[in-house]
């Protein structure tokens, strides 16, 4: 893996993909941030070496890099799941690259169902923490202590200043910010309604099919790392009604301007 990375990075700072700062990856009808940066460079995955291709047709495939809020960063429009039949580490190779690349933050966006049942649909929420229910580990490989610890700590693996100034930022511009854990699931089915209550009994608020992955690989690799999402959808299983994903990606889209807002304030504080 390390000479598939060298490899990858190589060809990026060929492309100009030059010491960016900050890492973003845009979740699922997230795409417009792209509209608010200063683009200079952009590859699309199936160009970059060793890369995976996005097959999820609301996912589009392109790796973007330019100046947002006075910073230079590295933008992910549309990341790869379990459920498209990619390895841990397949998904989560991006986040390595661009650590190599240069970056010292990792922001994520998603969008999930929300498990709490006094969260609602259209509202966001700042993950404090996370359940890992996708059946291993992107850590879990030969040689994986080549780079970084093998047993990474994860008892804070979201950073606490980014998500108190996130807080802050929400609450200036009266931005409804919930803070919860997230469950990360295989998918792409959605859940029954046995496992929303089991998910709830286990403590989690929202339930999604990506992320921990990239937040565990950061963790890793000693990135500072945040992640908000966006909650599509109500699942409450007492009263739960069939999902259609073309309402789920419209919930997505109209919370967008906010979480624009969010993120845009906070990478000018870093």
């Amino acid at each position: 893996m390390i000479k598939q990375i060298e490899k990858t990075v190589a060809y990026l700072q060929e492309r100009g993909f030059k010491t960016p700062e900050v890492g973003i990856i845009l979740g699922t009808g997230l795409g417009q941030l792209i509209d608010e940066i200063e683009i200079i460079e952009e590859a699309p995955y199936n160009q970059i070496p060793n890369f995976p291709t996005a097959t999820v047709e609301f996912h589009k495939g392109k790796l973007i890099y330019g100046h947002l809020e006075g910073k230079k960063v590295i933008v992910m429009q549309g990341r790869f799941h379990l459920y498209e039949g990619y390895s841990l580490q397949d998904v989560t190779y991006p986040v390595r690259v661009m650590e190599k690349l240069g970056i010292k933050t990792l922001l994520v966006s998603n969008a999930s169902g929300a498990i709490n049942t006094n969260f609602k649909k259209g509202e966001l929420m700042l993950i404090d923490d996370h359940i890992n229910l996708q059946g291993s580990s992107p850590l879990a490989f030969n040689g994986v202590e080549k780079l970084g610890e093998r047993f990474t700590d994860m008892s804070a693996p979201y950073d606490h200043t980014i998500n108190a100034t996130f807080e802050n930022i929400a609450k200036k511009h009266n931005i409804t910010l919930h803070k919860g854990v997230y469950a990360s699931v295989v998918g792409p089915q959605l859940e029954t309604r046995a496992e929303y209550r089991m998910l709830k009994i286990i403590g989690a608020d929202a339930v999604g099919m990506s992320t921990v992955p990239e937040i565990i690989v950061a963790n890793h690799l000693k990135l500072k790392t945040a992640a908000v999402s966006v909650l599509t959808d109500e699942c409450d299983p007492d009263d739960l009604k069939p999902v259609n994903i073309s309402e789920i990606i419209a919930m997505a889209e109209k919370a967008e301007p906010q979480m624009i807002t969010l993120f845009r304030e906070l990478i000018r504080t870093l």
